[in-house]
């Protein structure tokens, strides 16, 4: 079911996956600070109080979708329901973590569960609103530096730093696939985030790090090509 909280047209339009809460709210607050038209989906059917405060005073410049990406019919309803929309910015932000254990001490449930939400839902997201992106569009996907091999010298998070590795590659492919394309594609390592993910201890606050996403996304604007890059815009080593 649909909620909407108002319309969009082709000034500056983002669909951000993921603006329950964290990273993802954080971006649909400051894109629509800065004049954007933002559609972001959320799970639920019903749209949280602070999604509607947010809205309050935007000219209907929000509006809210449902979404669960680990559903391929979902995405595809929501594909059917967005086919007027232009978008000039994808992004997809959701993902989960693990138990930080060992993988031999993960159930086969989690091990699944963490790599389809984090690194196959991703992808069929992309796959299926790719041509919703303007010629030269970019596609942004929330990554992450436990994502990088040759990072990666202490363990720790063993399936959630496997699923953004395998996110990666599956991004890289997906860009091999589409060589000829004009569409900028990054992936983005926020840092640790003071989020449900990221936990209260962590060095960076939500409304420190989304300006840096957004100028670091707005810096390779039309560039094309693929980028791992963190909030900061510096390379990220695979």
């Amino acid at each position: 079911m649909q909620a909407k909280l108002g319309t969009t047209d082709r000034r500056h339009t983002i669909l951000i996956i993921g603006i329950s809460r964290g990273i993802g709210r954080g971006l649909a607050a400051e894109y629509l600070r800065r004049g954007w038209f933002v559609i972001g989906t959320v799970r639920s059917s019903t749209v949280a109080p602070e999604l509607e405060a947010m809205a309050a005073g935007m000219a209907g410049r929000l509006r809210v979708e449902r979404l669960d990406m680990t559903r391929p019919s979902e995405i595809g309803t929501l594909r059917e329901r967005l086919a007027d929309d232009r978008l000039d910015v994808l992004i997809v932000n959701a993902g989960i973590s693990d138990h930080n254990v060992p993988v031999a001490e993960i159930d086969e449930a989690t091990f699944n569960e963490v790599m389809s939400t984090n690194a196959l839902a991703p992808l069929k997201v992309i796959e299926s609103l790719q041509d919703l992106v303007v010629e030269r569009g970019t596609i942004a996907v929330m990554s992450s530096r436990q994502g990088s091999i040759s990072l990666n010298d202490r363990g720790t998070y063993d399936v959630y730093r496997a699923s953004k590795a395998a996110l990666n590659h599956l991004v890289r492919s997906y860009v091999a696939r589409h060589s000829g394309g004009a569409r900028t594609l990054l992936l983005i390592a926020p840092g640790r985030v003071q989020t449900d993910l990221g936990g209260s201890d962590a060095p960076v606050t939500v409304e420190q790090v989304v300006p840096r996403i957004i100028d670091t996304i707005d810096s390779h604007r039309s560039a094309g090509g693929l980028h791992f890059v963190n909030a900061e815009n510096e390379v990220v080593p695979w």
